[in-house]
């Protein structure tokens, strides 16, 4: 049982760091879509809640699909796939739950929604991989005593 509550803690922990990334994506939305601030938008989690649920998929996809590989043991075009994959799932959310309300057609809003939010899944995939890696590698000095 102990397993179990330990890989919910990863997969929020997860989730939450990749909302604190994504919230200045938010942000800068925000900027560019209502630069005089006449929208009663919350931006910052216009960022963070794709941001929550792309972080807590990839964490689960990553569960799955690599069994009991680690995170630091994957190769990153794996990590970055996975990436990918939880970004597209989250990405065709608003789509399936319902209809835009836009100016722009929807075929061109879900290519811009999806497309970006893939790609920051994906890159966020890449950078806690990379995280993790060095996490690694510095647990690794400090065990033998060579760290600095």
């Amino acid at each position: 049982m102990n397993l179990c509550f330990r890989r919910i803690f990863v997969v929020i922990l997860v989730a939450l760091a990749w909302a604190v990334v994504w919230s200045p994506v938010g942000v800068l939305t925000g900027i560019i879509v209502d630069p005089g601030g006449s929208m009663d938008e919350m931006w910052v989690a216009i960022g963070a809640y794709p941001g929550f649920l792309c972080g807590a998929v990839f964490s689960a996809v990553m569960g799955i699909a690599e069994g009991r590989r680690r995170l630091n043991e994957t190769v990153l075009s794996r990590v970055a796939a996975w990436g990918a994959v939880s970004g597209l799932v989250v990405g065709v959310i608003p789509f399936v739950l319902g209809t835009v309300n836009s100016a722009l057609p929807l075929w061109l809003w879900s290519i811009v929604t999806v497309g970006a939010v893939t790609i920051l899944s994906s890159a966020s995939a890449v950078g806690t991989a990379s995280i993790a890696r060095m996490a690694k590698k510095r647990a690794l000095h400090g065990a033998s005593g060579d760290a600095v």
